[in-house]
């Protein structure tokens, strides 16, 4: 680690989906992709689902924030990161709302009660352009199978965008679906150019997905907020559930909304602060 590497951050959690977040408003912060998977491995670093840093704001916003997966390369959005940075400014400013610069989006963040923090995460991206895909197709269920082809184990998943690309399978037993598996051979499959977050969904109910997520750049981890919003988005669109849900996931649940007045997805759960510490 550079000399320049020596600042405070948190380490945060949001349903075990884990942080280290660095605080950059005052000092530029810009790691390497070899610091980034230093401070993110959990043997010889701090441990990490997500890299965050805070950045001063150009805008309107509170912050600017910053994300990049385990594997070092910086990426677009972090359902559960945002939720913990909103609150973590809310905390700071004793203020019920919080508005987040993330890429060219600006999220607003609000309390929702103890402990829990609801992100409004705009409109889902639904055209293939959007995610993106190599080649034109429905996003409500593209042409993409895993296994044999008379009788493929996985097919005909959905596409949504939350600012990052999720691709979501339908599957009748999370615990039997082989997420270890596909998940890291789709997230480089030829269909997604920038690569792909690869969801696995069983509804068991109009308002109750149980969903595990390969994140890319990050693998299997406990709880991944952009892939709920992708889920119950996925699922509305084939009409398997309602646009109002609970997402169950490995770390806990999530309520996510996908608002028919003006088509935002509201995602709503805990944001919680491990510990303290300066990096290496």
């Amino acid at each position: 680690m550079s000399a320049a590497m020596s600042r405070p951050f948190l380490k945060m959690n949001g349903l075990g989906n884990d942080f280290v977040v660095v605080e950059a408003r005052e000092t530029p912060f810009a790691p390497s992709a070899e610091e980034v998977r230093a401070i993110a491995d959990r043997e010889g670093g701090i441990g990490c689902d997500q890299l965050i840093s805070l950045e001063p704001a150009a805008g309107e916003a509170d912050v600017r924030v910053r994300f990049w997966n385990a594997d070092g390369e910086e990426v677009g959005a972090c359902g559960n990161g945002s939720r913990c940075v909103g609150w973590l400014v809310m905390e700071a400013s004793g203020r019920d709302v919080a508005v987040l610069e993330v890429g060219d989006r600006l999220l607003r963040t609000t309390r929702a009660g103890d402990g829990l923090v609801s992100v409004d995460m705009g409109e889902p991206g639904l055209d293939w352009t959007d995610i993106p895909l190599d080649e034109p197709m429905d996003t409500k269920g593209i042409e993409l199978q895993v296994g044999p082809i008379d009788a493929p184990l996985l097919h005909t998943p959905g596409c949504v965008s939350m600012g990052n690309p999720h691709v979501v399978f339908f599957v009748d037993d999370i615990d039997t679906a082989p997420v270890r598996e596909v998940g890291p051979m789709i997230e480089h499959h030829r269909l997604f150019p920038e690569g792909v977050n690869v969801g696995f969904a069983q509804v068991k109910a109009r308002d109750h997905i149980r969903l595990r997520v390969w994140e890319r750049g990050a693998g299997l981890t406990k709880a991944c907020g952009t892939g709920a919003c992708a889920a119950l988005v996925a699922c509305a669109r084939r009409g398997l559930t309602d646009r109002t849900a609970r997402l169950e996931l490995d770390g806990g649940d999530l309520t996510i909304e996908w608002r028919e007045a003006d088509g935002h997805v509201i995602m709503t759960g805990p944001a919680s602060l491990d510990f303290t510490g300066t990096l290496p």
